[in-house]
């Protein structure tokens, strides 16, 4: 008499697959994905979106469990995403799939990840198991450079000239880094761009190395750019240069950076404000401020004395008795404000000098008056 429970196995027609030596009954397809039976493309579609996101193994990295519901989840949608296996698999479940000689779901995980792909695009990053995205046209770099302004240019605002350097398409080849532009279809990844690699059940795709995802190398190699594809260009480019501008500010230019690829539109420029030290001022802001020396007397007595300004000088008036830190506003003598709305100030701070050496008639003039000071207080 036979042992059923060890010598249990599965026809090849019937509707089972093995796990962990045991027989068992495979799932229904519109259950996996949690469809109804007269579910349309449209609502599969999304069911299996969002299980093949949840599941995916970039998502649970050695979760076995969710990776093998990946491939069944993959496998259902590939059965009933397809009108001729749908109607086969409705009237005769599993064992009929089988039976008419059609594979269930994909062909391969390659297959898979191809449909993934076509859906989800660069999601998890390995997207373009084909070439398409990288023969298409593609944006240019950003480009940033710095521009070194005086005080008063970044004050009143001015007219600069930056120099750019940066790769671009190289003429001669057309960016092909192959002579006259005569390519042939890569060796290694067969023109598709992207290379597979086994990663467990999976085949993960990454670029070709050889042909750096371009699906074609150079029959031979471009005299001009020795098969790099690229040249070094260099551009001059006028930045207007706005009042008020502060220093580590930025100015973009849209579309003055590197040229697209493949007639793809050009990146931004930014500009970045370097502001070279005054050695009369120091910069608050939209205000200015401004260290004025004065004598003992001018300190003592009052005096109208000269300053600096962005546009010459002007005059101010010291109050007798000043004390040093003590400041004398010159309103409207400051940075303009960026926003137009008027300009800062000029802040004059006093520092009182004391001379260090002094002449025998200007001691005895101190003494005097240092006496006069004790007798009058």
């Amino acid at each position: 008499m036979t042992d059923l429970d060890s010598d249990l196995s599965c026809p090849p027609l019937s509707p089972f697959a093995f796990e962990d030596g045991r027989c068992m009954a495979k799932r229904d397809y519109y259950e996996i994905l949690g469809v109804e039976r007269t579910a349309s493309t449209a609502e599969m579609k999304k069911a299996y979106r969002k299980l093949a996101l949840e599941l995916h193994p970039d998502r649970n990295p050695g979760n076995a469990e969710a990776e093998e519901r990946f491939k069944e989840v993959s496998e259902a949608f590939g059965v009933l995403n397809d009108e001729q296996k749908r109607q086969v698999y409705d009237r005769h479940g599993h064992a009929g799939l089988q039976s008419g000689g059609m594979q269930s779901g994909f062909g391969s995980v390659e297959d898979i990840f191809s449909s993934f792909q076509d859906m989800f695009g660069d999601v998890f990053g390995f997207g373009g198991m084909g070439r398409g995205r990288r023969d298409g046209p593609a944006r240019g770099a950003d480009l940033r450079v710095g521009a070194a302004l005086t005080l008063s240019e970044a004050a009143f605002g001015c007219q600069k000239e930056v120099t750019l350097q940066f790769p671009a398409p190289c003429a001669p080849c057309e960016g092909t880094g192959a002579e006259g532009g005569k390519v042939t279809v890569c060796g290694m990844c067969k023109g598709q761009g992207q290379v597979a690699q086994a990663r467990g059940a999976f085949l993960m795709s990454s670029t070709c190395p050889q042909c750096q995802g371009a699906g074609r190398t150079a029959a031979k190699a471009c005299p001009t750019c020795h098969g790099r594809g690229e040249t070094t260009v260099e551009r001059k480019v006028k930045v207007a240069i706005p009042g008020g501008i502060d220093e580590g500010q930025s100015l973009r230019l849209a579309g003055q950076g590197q040229p697209g690829r493949r007639g793809g539109p050009a990146g931004h420029l930014y500009v970045t404000v370097e502001i070279e030290a005054d050695p009369r001022f120091v910069r608050d802001g939209s205000d200015l401020a401004h260290e004025l020396r004065v004598s003992f007397t001018q300190a003592a007595l009052g005096a109208t004395v000269k300053v600096p300004t962005l546009e010459g000088e002007t005059e101010v008036k010291v109050p007798p008795g000043i004390q040093p830190g003590d400041q004398v506003k010159v309103r409207g003598q400051g940075i303009p404000r960026l926003d137009g709305r008027g300009r800062g100030d000029l802040i004059c701070i006093a520092q009182v000098e004391v001379p260090k050496k002094l002449s025998a008639k200007a001691k005895q003039l101190l003494l005097e008056l240092q006496q006069t000071f004790e007798s009058e207080g």
